[in-house]
């Protein structure tokens, strides 16, 4: 099953927000889908799921227009919609009929999920009287009732502390490995890189990066290192690199612990080692620099916290 966006154009009144954005994702894999605040994730979102309608573009599944009434689909929204003076069970069996299970196969699966996600001894109560935590569970497990093959979670850690961040992590890898489709948007860059094996960058309506994290590691990391010395600062390392490498490298950045370098052209890792020998710097650490997804979101989007509404 592979799910396709492709050229989609979102305005507002007389402000276009979408840019013509594309990407798609198949079945047993995860798309991280990142960008800033009002970066246009939300609304490409919310395009998908017929919430909102594009002036352009289509949404594609296996090649056909796709129809999330008519498909079977789960979304965890950011913006939380359950009914807060409604029991837990009550509003996840409804949930379940809404999406054409039965009244008996609704209650069993509300209850699985419940078990699944640690908080069935509450399916009795009002979702307002469980903390913000559970009532995040609860919201994932209305989201999965009834057994979606396309999952679209749009900041799902939102309010779990630690223990229940893992349950949750378990649960999305468990997706992932029963071959559903996954999309998933959290400014936690972390997370993202747990799961998701592409990803697509919003910035300010357009895509500015996307597909294999894999190999989009492996080319922002081509040519560049890492370098620590005994005694040096990261300042007085820069110092140091500018006045006797200079001509070997530039300096692209830093991490907390260590100088990233980059190869000028026609240099190479050896030559650069063997200058370094030539000039006794206590070499700490000198290694191949592997970008976290941190590092590459802030290259192509600029500085962004961990934590924070999506839109």
């Amino acid at each position: 099953m592979k799910l396709e966006v492709k050229n989609i154009v979102k305005s507002f009144e007389e402000k276009e927000v979408l840019h013509g954005v594309s990407f798609s994702v198949e079945s047993g894999r995860a798309l991280g889908l990142l960008g800033r605040n009002g970066a246009g994730k939300t609304t490409t979102i919310r395009i998908l799921m017929d919430i909102f309608h594009a002036n352009s573009g289509e949404v594609l599944l296996d090649g056909k227009p796709f129809q999330p009434s008519g498909s079977s689909i789960g979304y965890l929204p950011e913006e939380r919609g359950l009914y807060p003076k409604k029991t837990v069970m009550e509003q996840m069996i409804y949930l379940g009929r809404l999406r054409g299970l039965s009244k008996k196969q609704a209650e069993e699966n509300s209850y699985r999920w419940l078990n699944r996600l640690g908080v069935e001894e509450y399916a009795k109560r009002k979702l307002d009287t469980l903390s913000k935590g559970n009532q995040q569970k609860v919201q994932l497990a209305s989201t999965l009732v009834s057994d979606p093959e396309i999952v679209v979670l749009d900041e799902p850690f939102s309010g779990l502390d630690p223990v229940n961040a893992q349950i949750l992590k378990d649960v999305i890898r468990e997706l992932i490995a029963e071959d559903k489709l996954v999309i998933f948007s959290s400014h936690q860059m972390s997370y993202v890189e747990e799961f998701c094996e592409d990803i697509a960058i919003v910035n300010f309506g357009e895509i500015v990066l996307k597909g294999d994290l894999r190999e989009i590691k492996k080319r922002y990391g081509q040519n560049r290192l890492i370098l620590s010395a005994a005694g040096y600062s990261l300042d007085q390392l820069s110092g140091f690199c500018q006045e006797k490498l200079g001509d070997l490298v530039t300096i692209d950045g830093r991490t907390r612990d260590y100088l990233i370098l980059g190869l000028k052209e026609n240099r190479t890792r050896r030559m650069l080692l063997e200058e370094l020998l030539r000039t006794e710097l206590p070499i700490e650490h000198f290694g191949t620099y592997e970008p976290s997804l941190n590092d590459i979101f802030v290259s192509c989007v600029g500085e962004e916290q961990e934590n924070g509404g999506a839109a």
